[in-house]
C-alpha cells in the first residue's frame, strides 16, 4: 500500500510537470497542442524516474543504464498510449481544451504505468 501511495505522489508530481509544461507551451510557444504534449510528456517522465527511483520503489539491483532502458520502455508504451488518447480526444472533440484531454488520457495510462514499474523495472530479481 505504501507504494501505491508513493507512486500516487510520484505521479501527481510527474502529472503537475506535464500540466504545466504544457499549458506554458501553449501560451508562450507557436506549438500547437500536439508538438507541446511530446515535451510535456517526455519532462514528466524523466522527472517521475528520478522521484520513483528514489521514493516509490527500491532501486532495482541493475546498473543505471539497464534500469533506464526498462523505465524508458514502459514510460514511452504508457505515454504512447496517454498520448493516443490525448490525440483521439482532441481530434474527436475540437473545443476540448488540451489539459482537459490531458487529464482523462492520464488517468486511462495510470495503471499500465503501476503495472509495469513495479513488475518490470523495479521488481527484485
Amino acid at each position: 500500500m505504501k507504494k501505491l501511495l508513493r507512486f500516487g505522489i510520484a505521479g501527481g508530481i510527474g502529472f503537475l510537470v506535464d500540466a504545466g509544461v504544457l499549458s506554458l507551451l501553449l501560451e508562450t510557444t507557436p506549438l500547437g497542442p500536439f508538438l507541446a504534449r511530446l515535451v510535456a510528456i517526455a519532462l514528466a517522465m524523466a522527472t517521475t524516474w528520478i522521484f520513483n527511483r528514489t521514493f516509490t520503489f527500491a532501486r532495482s539491483g541493475h546498473s543505471l543504464a539497464i534500469e533506464g532502458f526498462r523505465y524508458g520502455s514502459v514510460g514511452v508504451t504508457a505515454a504512447l498510449v496517454n498520448y493516443g488518447l490525448y490525440s483521439a480526444l482532441l481530434l474527436s472533440f475540437p473545443d476540448l481544451q488540451p489539459v482537459t484531454a490531458m487529464v482523462v488520457a492520464t488517468a486511462a495510462s495510470v495503471l499500465l504505468s503501476f503495472f509495469g514499474y513495479s513488475r518490470f523495472v523495479f521488481r527484485d530479481e
